[in-house]
């Protein structure tokens, strides 16, 4: 898990004198994080929460790829992919802030974290049959947060430095952009004569949706100088698009600046784990197809039996018995 009990340097102590620590196969906490777990007590469970949702999702967004986000217990559980500059980092970066905010907000209404509550501010008169009320998911909280936790552990001002910032950014902005109005009826039977609504964060699958799209249609860049003294010292440095013809990134989209590796074979130096042994669909066209997940080396079919409870029926009061059915699988596994 992200939240082990603390047996290294790693050392905090929650608001219930349990001594907690992120998992240093992450990252070890900067001073300003220390301080901000300090400020804020309750949100280390949210971040650590939110940090676990982020690599679940990213699993499942790329579950049917040759790099299917793999992890591991080492100095950095994503491995040396995030410290290339390729399109899976720039997913990495945006997912993991994304989930770090998206928890932190939630935690935030749920009255988890003590420094903050529900987003109060929308509140009185909203439509002609509904007002705004409830609880609002805090959202700028969230993204504020976000942004001091995680942001802090850039440094520098080389193109790989604003890479980082511009997806971590992307991530947040995804949250709070995707952020729906859910309302509850009042009336008398069941009417609706008048609604009070609040605003909901969205699903987390709904998060990582829209940052896959965002990856697949990533924006390659190179580092930008205005070369004005004028110029703040954040416009002077700046992203722009590798060809000129192209639009400038919005701050929705991901970025990144250099080719992806092919992850088809294992390479220590390239920190990819290859494709042998990955289970492929035979009969696909597409990317989890044999064909092209097994990089055109081929593949071996085997059978497997699996027992599984089945026909379960329920017997009043309170008993449940099923009968145990085994089916043949095929399976085809990548040399």
């Amino acid at each position: 898990g992200i939240i082990n009990v603390a047996s290294s340097t790693n050392l905090l102590t929650d608001s219930k004198n349990v001594q907690l620590v992120l998992d240093p196969s992450l990252q070890l906490l900067s001073r300003k994080q220390r301080k901000l777990i300090r400020q804020n007590p309750g949100v280390l469970h949210s971040v650590s929460s939110g940090l676990q949702s982020a690599i679940k999702e990213c699993k499942w967004q790329f579950r049917n790829r040759r790099w299917n986000c793999p992890t591991s217990q080492g100095p950095n559980i994503f491995g040396k992919i995030v410290n290339r500059g390729c399109r899976e980092t720039a997913f990495i970066f945006a997912i993991t802030s994304a989930g770090v905010t998206h928890s932190v907000a939630r935690s935030c209404s749920e009255g988890s974290i003590e420094s903050c509550t529900c987003d109060y501010r929308r509140r009185g008169p909203g439509g002609p049959d509904w007002h705004w009320g409830g609880c609002s998911d805090n959202i700028d909280f969230g993204r504020l947060f976000g942004r001091e936790f995680v942001d802090s552990s850039e440094k520098g001002r080389d193109l790989r430095f604003l890479m980082n910032l511009h997806n971590n950014e992307a991530g947040r902005m995804t949250v709070f952009s995707e952020m729906r109005q859910e309302c509850k009826c009042h009336g008398m039977s069941g009417s609706c004569t008048v609604r009070t609504c609040w605003m909901r964060l969205p699903t987390f699958r709904a998060v990582g949706d829209f940052l896959k799209d965002r990856f697949d249609g990533a924006s390659r860049v190179i580092y930008g100088n205005k070369g004005s003294n004028r110029a703040s010292r954040m416009e002077l440095h700046h992203l722009e698009p590798e060809n000129p013809a192209h639009k400038p990134p919005s701050p929705h989209d991901l970025v990144y600046f250099e080719k992806s590796p092919n992850f088809c074979t294992y390479s220590g130096k390239m920190g990819t784990a290859g494709t042998a042994g990955r289970f492929c669909n035979s009969s696909s066209p597409g990317l989890d197809g044999c064909e092209l997940l097994c990089c055109g080396r081929g593949y071996r079919t085997r059978t497997q039996r699996v027992t599984e409870r089945c026909n379960c029926t329920f017997h009043w009061c309170c008993h449940v018995s099923c009968l145990n059915c085994t089916n043949t699988q095929v399976l085809h596994e990548c040399l």
